[in-house]
C-alpha cells in the first residue's frame, strides 16, 4: 500500500510536509512523526514541515513550523497530511511543487495529490504514518514515536471513538516499543487551568436541544471576543461538552468568526459527513466540520441535522 510514497521520498532530495490549517493533535503529530522518520532513514534529505502555529498542540517536540521560500518548492516533493480537502490545507505554496503526494484518513472529497493514500479505516492519520514506517521497514525515533501515539490519542477520543479498532491498539503497541513517557502526554493534553474549567461551565450552561434532541451551542463573534478565548478553544474545544448526553445522538457546535460560522458536526450513531459536505466541508462518517457564511445558513445545516434523525425514528 505504501510503495508508491516511499518511491516519492526516496526520488526527491528536499520535502516539504504540510497539513491542515488550525491543526489538531492528528495534523500535527502526523506531520512532525513523518518528518523525524525521513530524517532518521535519509538524513541527506532537507526535510521541512510548513503550517500555522501548532497552538495548544505546541508541547509536541519539533512542531514549531519551519521557514521555507517559494524557491525551495522547485524540485522538491510536497507530501500534505490529514486533509480532506485542497482548501483546508495550510500553505497552499505545495502547488509549487515538482510532485505532491497525500496520506490521510477523511473520507474522499477530491483529488489533491499525484500520489494518494486514502484509508478511512485508520482512526487517524498518525496511525497510517506509523503503519507507514512499520510496514516499509523504516527506523522510528522516540521523539517519532511519541508524537505519532499524541496524534492516535486524540484522533481517537482517547481510544473511545468506534473508529478504534484492533489494529490501532496493534499500532499503538509498536509506537510504545519505542520509549517515551506517556504520562506526559495526557499531562499536556488533558491537565486543564482554572478558567478553561470555567469557560467549560459555560458552554456547557449554553447547551440547547433542538427538536429530535439535537443538541448545539451557537456562539456570536461578540461572546468570543468576551470570553478571551481563542476559536480553536471554543469550537472544536467545546463540542466535546454535548457527547454524553443521554438520548442525544447528534450534536453540533457553532462559533461565528470574520470568516463565517464555525461547524463542527458529531454523532454516537449517524453518518453526518454528507451534511458537512453539503455546506462545503468534510470529515469523517461520525466527526465533520464546515464553515457556513452566516446563522441562517448554520440554522438551515441544523434543520437537516434534525431531519437526518427523524427519518430515521419514522
Amino acid at each position: 500500500m505504501f510503495e508508491a510514497v516511499l518511491r516519492d521520498i526516496q526520488s526527491y532530495d528536499r520535502i516539504i510536509i504540510h497539513r491542515h490549517s488550525k491543526p489538531d493533535g492528528d495534523a500535527i503529530g502526523s506531520q512532525v512523526g513523518l518528518k523525524a522518520i525521513i530524517k532518521e532513514n535519509f538524513p541527506e534529505k532537507e526535510v521541512y514541515a510548513v503550517g500555522d502555529p501548532a497552538g495548544r498542540y505546541a508541547f509536541v517536540e519539533g512542531s514549531t513550523p519551519d521557514t521555507v521560500t517559494d524557491e525551495q518548492y522547485e524540485g522538491a516533493l510536497a507530501i500534505i497530511l490529514d486533509t480532506g480537502a485542497a482548501a483546508l490545507i495550510s500553505d497552499g505554496r505545495y502547488r509549487l511543487a515538482a510532485r505532491t503526494a497525500r496520506m490521510d484518513h477523511h473520507i474522499f472529497c477530491e483529488k489533491i495529490a499525484d500520489t494518494e493514500i486514502i484509508e478511512t479505516a485508520y482512526e487517524s492519520c498518525c496511525g497510517l504514518v506509523a503503519d507507514f514506517a512499520r510496514e516499509s521497514g523504516l527506523r522510528l525515533t522516540s521523539a517519532a514515536a511519541k508524537a505519532l501515539y499524541t496524534g492516535m490519542v486524540t484522533d481517537s477520543g482517547r481510544f473511545r471513538y468506534d473508529s478504534t479498532s484492533s489494529h490501532t491498539f496493534t499500532v499503538a503497541s509498536y509506537l510504545m516499543e519505542h520509549s517515551f513517557d506517556t504520562t506526559d502526554i495526557y499531562r499536556n493534553l488533558y491537565a486543564d487551568d482554572f478558567e478553561n474549567v470555567r469557560l467549560r461551565a459555560r458552554f456547557i450552561l449554553k447547551i440547547q436541544l433542538a427538536e429530535h434532541r439535537v443538541a448545539y451551542i451557537y456562539t456570536t463573534k461578540e461572546e468570543v471576543e468576551e470570553s478571551g478565548a481563542d476559536i480553536f478553544a471554543i469550537s472544536r474545544g467545546m463540542v466535546g461538552t454535548m457527547s454524553d448526553l443521554r438520548g442525544v445522538d447528534i450534536w453540533v457546535n457553532f462559533t461565528e468568526t470574520e470568516e463565517g460560522v464555525l461547524c463542527e458536526l458529531r454523532s454516537s450513531r449517524f453518518n453526518i459527513n454528507p451534511i458537512a459536505v453539503k455546506y462545503g466541508g468534510g470529515g469523517h462518517a461520525k466527526a465533520s466540520g464546515a464553515t457556513v457564511k452566516d446563522k441562517e445558513t448554520a440554522m438551515q445545516m441544523l434543520a437537516d441535522l434534525q431531519n437526518m434523525v427523524k427519518e430515521a425514528d419514522q
